[in-house]
């Protein structure tokens, strides 16, 4: 299975408002970048659509190493998404799960792969991320 670093961030202008996403992909020493935005939506909904774009533009299974600032995507997809398939996608507070759309997205764009989920502290200089973060940054400018 080809290993790939995934690096991904999102970006909003205003919560909600305009947004973008930035992914970066590395297979040894090829580098793919990809980006996009939306007029209207949330910082979160771009957090996990940088996700899914990153996964969903590799054509094979691999092993990933995926690494991002936002903690709503890793403890999302490794924690709560088994509670709220089990609960028909209500949230602790009975109330449906926000973005529950995108979750469905992630789940499907993850299990084709091997994930590994790294955090990493976002603006503290981590060199990947501030390289998808101004990915992100430049859509959601692109996208108001």
């Amino acid at each position: 299975m080809k290993k790939v670093d995934v690096f991904t961030d999102g970006a909003c202008k205003g919560n909600p408002g305009p947004g973008g996403w930035g992914a970066l992909l590395r297979m040894g020493p090829h580098e793919k970048e990809m980006s996009g935005g939306e007029p209207d939506t949330t910082n979160n909904r771009m957090e996990m659509t940088a996700a899914i774009k990153a996964l969903n533009a590799l054509t094979e299974p691999c092993d990933i190493t995926l690494h991002t600032d936002s903690r709503y995507v890793i403890d999302g997809i490794t924690k709560w998404v088994h509670g709220w398939k089990k609960k028909g996608w209500i949230n602790a507070s009975k109330q449906p799960v926000r973005n529950a759309d995108l979750w469905h997205d992630l789940i499907e764009a993850v299990a084709r792969h091997r994930v590994d989920w790294v955090w990493v502290r976002g603006h503290n200089g981590h060199i990947e991320n501030e390289r998808v973060d101004k990915l992100a940054s430049d859509a959601a400018k692109a996208a108001k």
